[in-house]
């Protein structure tokens, strides 16, 4: 039976290499190339259109932004002076750190627990992170779980609710909120 079924692997993989499905490296996998982000064009659009302050972070040498999006929240802030639920918009930045794992920066105009919930709904504040004197609030889930550290800055030009989320670590995580909370919001060039 097994001399039955040999040709038919062999010729399997001889296919499968021929369609380029399958490759052998005898040193192991090599890291393939990120893709890039303009993260500071699409900040600064993103500013220039939503009506909350936006941080360019100063990161360090060996942070690569790699993807970008802006969406919205139904229901994700409520209304100052209505008490009204009314829709949130966010954008969010995510970042390859030093350290080979991806980790994000999303900013908004949403209360904090609806940022939190559109990231992970099963997270549940566990600790406070003091940041250079920033308090950052950390969510965390079961198991699979990725942390959420996340802060609301205020200042003379509005708030935003800042999350950070992903695989990488408390100091990556630390890196990012340092390198978004010193910054000024960007200018609008509406």
């Amino acid at each position: 039976m097994f001399w039955s079924l040999a040709p038919l692997v062999v010729a399997c993989m001889v296919l499968a290499g021929l369609v380029g499905m399958c490759s052998f490296r005898p040193n192991g996998p090599v890291d393939g190339r990120a893709p890039t982000y303009d993260a500071p064009a699409a900040l600064q659009a993103d500013a220039d259109v939503l009506n909350f302050p936006i941080r360019l972070p100063e990161l360090p040498a060996g942070w690569q932004p790699n993807s970008g999006t802006r969406t919205g929240i139904e229901g994700g802030r409520t209304d100052p002076r209505t008490g009204e639920r009314q829709r949130a918009v966010f954008t969010r930045v995510g970042y390859l750190a030093p350290s080979k794992m991806f980790v994000s920066l999303t900013q908004s105009n949403a209360d904090e627990t609806a940022l939190v919930q559109s990231i992970n709904n099963s997270l549940y504040p566990t600790d406070v992170q003091d940041v250079s004197g920033v308090k950052w609030v950390v969510y965390q889930g079961g198991e699979g779980a990725e942390p959420v550290w996340t802060t609301r800055l205020d200042g003379p030009e509005g708030s935003a609710q800042l999350a950070i989320t992903g695989a990488g670590s408390g100091e990556d995580f630390r890196t990012l909120a340092i390198a978004t909370q010193t910054q000024p919001p960007l200018t609008a060039k509406r």
